[in-house]
């Protein structure tokens, strides 16, 4: 059974499963799901229509299914938030729920947002993502698989981080960066390949190579957008399939790719 704290808020309607815990002076909403291995700390809130996955953390002060703050949202829609497994939420995090029934905002599986961060209503991430203390999503934000972004950096409603790609201190983030890209400055710039990330994610020395030949042609040949992608194509990579994800990834982008 649930392990709740005598002074926690439980309201009516909420569905804690086995496991699940509860501090002291917890919130936690009607339309609210906890999987098990949930714990929220004290003082932590839950609330909209929120689906926790299995051994989420929730800690001090987070608020997680807030309602968003977009004001195209009408009162009564039952918008959500769904994350996956493993997902922490640090102290102070807010974490918004949709706009748009049946969309939920989504988080995918081991999720960290460390303290003060801030996910906005329709984001979706992937897995295996670090949001460093004090980031800041706009709404419609889409953060591919393994991405790191590190401190105080503000990322731009419907702008794209693709997978692998990393984002250093204290960036502005205006377009979308391509995959497995480290950028960095204000507005974010490239700098090279997030060569860790790849390699972490099981890519060998010889993908590596076809990755920094992908970056030297994206950014390193003085070629415009559509030069590049054609480059891209016609290249002798252009079955890899880190080619085929830049590619994808450019020819998506309704932003423009910093």
């Amino acid at each position: 059974m649930p392990n709740i704290h005598p002074t926690a808020i439980i309201e009516s309607g909420a569905q804690l499963e086995d496991d699940v815990e509860v501090g002291a002076y917890a919130y936690i909403g009607p339309d609210v799901t906890l999987k098990a291995g949930c714990k929220v700390h004290h003082h932590g809130v839950v609330e909209g229509a929120t689906t926790l996955g299995e051994n989420n953390q929730v800690f001090p002060f987070a608020s997680i299914g807030g309602l968003t703050q977009d004001l195209k949202y009408k009162a009564g829609d039952k918008v959500g938030l769904l994350t996956g497994a493993d997902c922490q939420f640090r102290e102070y995090v807010t974490v918004h729920t949709a706009t748009v029934e049946d969309h939920p905002t989504t988080l995918g599986h081991n999720v960290v947002v460390l303290a003060y961060g801030h996910i906005a209503h329709d984001c979706i991430i992937g897995n295996h993502v670090v949001l460093s203390s004090q980031t800041a999503l706009g709404g419609h934000c889409i953060i591919g698989d393994a991405v790191n972004i590190a401190w105080g950096s503000a990322i731009h409603q419907f702008c794209r981080i693709g997978s692998y790609g990393m984002l250093a201190g204290m960036s502005k983030v205006t377009q979308d960066i391509p995959p497995f890209i480290i950028a960095e400055g204000l507005p974010a710039d490239p700098r090279t390949i997030n060569k860790i990330a790849l390699k972490r994610n099981g890519y060998n020395d010889d993908d590596i190579m076809v990755a920094r030949r992908i970056y030297k042609t994206m950014y390193r040949q003085g070629l415009n957008r559509s030069q590049a992608l054609e480059a891209l194509k016609s290249g002798n990579d252009k079955d890899h399939p880190l080619n085929q994800m830049m590619v994808e990834f450019v020819e998506s982008s309704e932003r423009g790719i910093i």
